[in-house]
């Protein structure tokens, strides 16, 4: 005779065993190819990029917040799992996305197809200063291309080829199509862009920012980099009394009146620098490696340029 006792008992082994058969279910049609095809992309400025170029294609994942320091910006467990279940991972490199990178790594070696934007578009490298003064990570990669849209056009084309290549069930045409009108906006961007930039008379094109980030911008458009707050490419060094007393030797001898600073950061060091300078210069700021939340200025990679154009236009020439 059964008792009472073991009814329950056989009871929860059947339950038990129709939970496992519909995990089991879900977990198979979760791999059957049920799933949209998803992309991942590391900084939000790249993010806004690939948006325009997949369009309805594809899910898209952006792991950089609005106003996040590429530099130092995070992820959770469930972020980093995103980009081992994604098609395709999107990501500057170049070591800028510092603390994300071994995550784009474990991705790669899980079999994620992944693109290095920054390294496929004829990175420059840190130069040393005009005055001989030191300067960090000189010979090294700059990873901030960007600040040059011209070689933005050349990531927007190769982001649509990655897509076609390795993102299963998107239209080509569709693609293609959003990255030709896209490349038609980045070329006028360019043009909007020298104009802006041709009344700024050729000995005030010098530019001193809060770190460096503005090389690809200078080396495009005629400017010269005299030095920065933080003689690094990263926002994570920081400066010694020496390098603030040479960046200040060199400001003054280059006549620098405004200085930027970028907008995601507090700008106490640039405001350290106009003080070394008796309050000679002012701060100026930029969206320089961070889009912002929509409506702020700069929600998208054309807004934040043309808003950096316009802010360094009216800083050099006195307006």
């Amino acid at each position: 005779m059964t008792t009472p006792k073991r009814t329950v008992l056989r009871l929860r082994r059947l339950l038990l065993t129709l939970l496992a058969l519909a995990f089991a279910a879900t977990a198979t049609a979760c791999t059957s190819g049920d799933d949209p095809p998803r992309v991942v992309v590391t900084t939000n400025i790249l993010g806004d990029i690939t948006q325009k170029i997949l369009g309805d294609e594809a899910e898209i994942t952006v792991l950089m917040k609005p106003n996040a320091d590429p530099h130092s910006f995070g992820l959770s467990a469930i972020q980093a799992a995103e980009l081992e279940r994604a098609d395709l991972v999107v990501f500057n490199g170049l070591g800028l996305e510092e603390n994300v990178l071994r995550h784009v790594d474990a991705a790669r070696d899980a079999g994620v197809a992944t693109f290095e934007a920054g390294k496929a578009v004829n990175p420059l490298t840190f130069q040393a200063r005009d005055d001989g003064g030191p300067e960090a990570e000189t010979g090294q990669p700059d990873p901030h291309f960007w600040t040059d849209p011209n070689r933005v056009r050349k990531a927007a084309g190769l982001i649509a080829d990655e897509i076609v290549e390795h993102v299963d069930g998107v239209d080509e045409k569709v693609v293609r199509d959003n990255a030709a009108r896209y490349n038609e906006q980045l070329a006028d961007l360019i043009t909007w862009m020298e104009k802006s930039f041709h009344r700024i008379p050729e000995e005030r094109r010098a530019l001193v920012t809060n770190h460096h980030v503005f090389g690809y911008l200078a080396d495009r458009f005629g400017f010269r980099v005299v030095g920065a707050v933080i003689p690094s490419g990263t926002t994570l060094a920081s400066p010694s009394s020496s390098d603030l007393r040479s960046l200040t030797q060199a400001t003054r001898e280059a006549r620098v009146r405004t200085v930027f600073a970028d907008s995601s950061q507090p700008n106490r060091l640039a405001e350290v620098l106009r003080t070394e300078l008796g309050g000679q210069v002012r701060v100026v700021e930029l969206y320089s490696e961070s889009l912002t939340d929509k409506g702020k200025g700069a929600d998208t990679y054309l807004q934040m340029m043309r808003a950096n154009t316009t802010a360094m236009a009216d800083g050099l020439t006195g307006n």
